[in-house]
């Protein structure tokens, strides 16, 4: 069972911790790290996103950031996003090899397997360039069904259109052009 840290709304935490399934039956706030994979291939920028686990708690089977995870009481965002990057896709990286994008809150409310959950929370958003095929990712199957490299823009149009299954907010996807020029963002 995980453990959390219990945040005020800068993502500090509190000094109260509890376990990730009160933390989000009550809504209480909490930190996550997302560490999105981009590429440049024959030119053009690409995003790798996971398909999460259809027995994921919350959006099973669809579309998601390429590795994040709710962040253990006691430890932070790098240390965190490092770790589901190893864990989910088997890919060692350092905190060096990190672009960071920025803290996103997080708010929504919604049922999943029949339950409610109520997610409150700070991300630590991480961009990471790495150039692997698909096949060379280690896939930690309780989490993830598949990854797959998506056009830059392939990605943003899908995410606006809803035109596969995701999780993935239009405004997170600005705060990574934001934080690397080559992932330009068109606007509607």
């Amino acid at each position: 069972m995980e453990i959390l840290d219990i945040v005020d709304e800068n993502g500090n935490p509190t000094g109260k911790t509890a376990k990730r399934g009160y933390i989000h039956e009550k809504g209480l706030l909490h930190r996550t790290s997302h560490l999105w994979i981009y590429r440049i291939k024959d030119g053009r920028p690409q995003i790798l996103l996971q398909r999460r686990s259809k027995n994921k708690d919350s959006f099973p089977g669809c579309y998601d950031i390429s590795s994040a995870g709710h962040i253990p009481a006691g430890d932070d965002y790098v240390v965190s996003a490092l770790r589901e990057l190893s864990e989910e896709l088997g890919v060692r990286a350092c905190e060096k090899d990190l672009i960071f994008c920025g803290l996103r809150p997080v708010s929504y409310d919604m049922v999943f397997h029949g339950k409610p959950f109520h997610a409150r929370q700070i991300s630590g958003v991480y961009l990471l360039e790495l150039n692997l095929d698909e096949d060379a990712f280690t896939l930690q199957e309780s989490e993830l069904d598949l990854v797959s490299w998506f056009d830059w823009d392939t990605c943003i149009k899908a995410v606006r259109e809803n035109s596969i299954p995701h999780c993935i907010m239009e405004s997170e996807l600005k705060m990574l052009a934001k934080g690397n020029p080559l992932l330009a963002f068109p606007e509607e």
